[in-house]
C-alpha cells in the first residue's frame, strides 16, 4: 500500500496564495521523499481562486481542484476534501502559514510510527486579548461539559490515517458539527503534537465572530448532553423546592406560624417574582430543547452537508 499523503488546501479567497503554497509544500515534501496529492478545496470563493486552482491542476499531475457550490465554512470543506482523498493519510492545511510547513513532515513521520490521529496545537499564542479570552473560554467549556477533550490551546486541524478517513466518510454525517470534534470522539488515543507559530505571521482571520459562534454552538450541542441533563436536574430540584414551599404555606395557613413571627403568604410582589422566575426558566429550557430538536430535524431531512460543483460549471461563469 502506498504511503501517499493527501494534502487538502482549504481555499477561500486565496487566488494570490494557492501557487506559492503548493510550490513551498512541493519543495519540502520532495526533499523529504514524501509522495503526496494536493487537493484544492475552494469554499465558494467569488474571486479567481478556483480558476487559479484549475490552472495549477493542468500543470501539475498531483493537483486536483474542486469548488463547493457556496461558502459552507472550513469544516464542511474538510469533510468534502476527505471524501475525495485517495492517500493513506490526510492532512487539511490553510494558506495563511500560521502553522509551519515543516510540521507536515514531522506529523507524517509520527504517522509512519503507527499513530492513527495526530492533533497539532499551538503551545504559544500571540493573538489579541479578545481572541485569547474567547478561545480559552470555549475550550474550557468544551473540555468540562462535553465528551470531547481538546489539547491545551485547542486544535483546528489534524493528520489522520486511512482508517479514520473511511470512518468519517462512511459513518459520520457532516452537518452541524466539526471535523476535529468528531475525530476526537472516535478515541484511538490521539497524539497531541505541539508547535510554535512563527513570529511575524499576522494574517487577518477570515473567521468572523458570527462564524466562530456558530461553530462553537454546533460543536457543543453535537458533543454534549449536558444541557438536557442540566434541565432535568434543575427541573427536579425546582419541583422539589416548590412542593416543599406548598407544604410550608399550607401548614402556615392551617396552624399559623408561632415560631416565624406570624408570617403570612400575602402580597403580589412574591407572586410576580415567582411567575417571572419560572417563566424565564421554562423559556430557557425550551430554547435548549429546541436546539436539539432543530438538529434532529436537519438530520432526518438527510440533506447533503456540502455540494461539490462539477468542473464544467466554471465554464458557465
Amino acid at each position: 500500500m502506498t504511503k501517499k499523503l493527501s494534502l487538502i488546501l482549504l481555499s477561500y479567497y486565496s487566488e494570490k496564495r494557492i501557487v506559492s503554497v503548493y510550490e513551498n509544500v512541493k519543495e519540502l515534501l520532495d526533499r523529504n521523499n514524501i509522495p503526496f496529492e494536493f487537493i484544492i478545496m475552494d469554499d465558494g470563493s467569488l474571486d479567481n481562486s478556483y480558476k487559479v486552482a484549475l490552472e495549477l491542476e493542468k500543470k501539475e499531475s498531483n493537483v486536483r481542484a474542486y469548488q463547493l457550490s457556496r461558502n459552507y465554512t472550513s469544516h464542511y470543506s474538510i469533510f468534502a476534501g476527505l471524501s475525495l482523498a485517495e492517500g493513506a493519510c490526510a492532512l487539511p492545511i490553510v494558506d495563511d502559514e500560521q502553522q509551519p510547513y515543516e510540521t507536515i513532515v514531522e506529523m507524517y513521520n509520527i504517522w509512519l510510527q503507527g499513530e492513527k490521529i495526530i492533533i497539532p496545537h499551538r503551545i504559544t499564542r500571540d493573538d489579541n486579548w479578545k481572541s485569547k479570552v474567547f478561545s480559552e473560554t470555549y475550550y474550557k467549556i468544551m473540555n468540562n461539559l462535553t465528551e470531547v477533550k481538546f489539547p491545551k490551546g485547542g486544535a483546528d486541524l489534524f493528520l489522520i490515517d486511512r482508517e479514520i478517513i473511511d470512518i468519517l466518510n462512511k459513518r459520520i454525517h457532516p452537518r452541524n458539527t466539526s471535523t476535529v470534534a468528531e475525530i476526537l470522539r472516535l478515541g484511538f488515543n490521539p497524539y497531541h503534537f505541539g508547535y510554535k507559530r512563527p513570529l511575524g505571521v499576522n494574517q487577518k482571520s477570515r473567521w468572523t465572530l458570527k462564524k466562530k459562534l456558530t461553530l462553537a454552538k454546533d460543536t457543543f450541542f453535537s458533543s454534549s448532553s449536558f444541557p438536557i441533563k442540566f434541565i432535568f436536574n434543575l427541573g427536579l430540584w425546582v419541583s422539589l423546592i416548590s412542593f416543599l414551599l406548598i407544604l410550608f404555606y399550607i401548614y402556615i395557613k392551617i396552624f399559623g406560624s408561632p415560631f416565624l413571627n406570624d408570617i403570612q403568604p400575602k402580597g403580589w410582589t412574591s407572586i410576580i417574582l415567582f411567575i417571572s422566575f419560572f417563566g424565564g426558566l421554562i423559556l430557557f429550557s425550551l430554547g435548549i430543547i429546541a436546539e436539539y430538536i432543530w438538529r434532529i430535524f436537519e438530520e432526518v431531512k438527510d440533506r447533503p452537508g456540502y455540494i461539490i460543483k462539477e468542473k464544467n460549471d466554471i465554464e458557465k461563469q
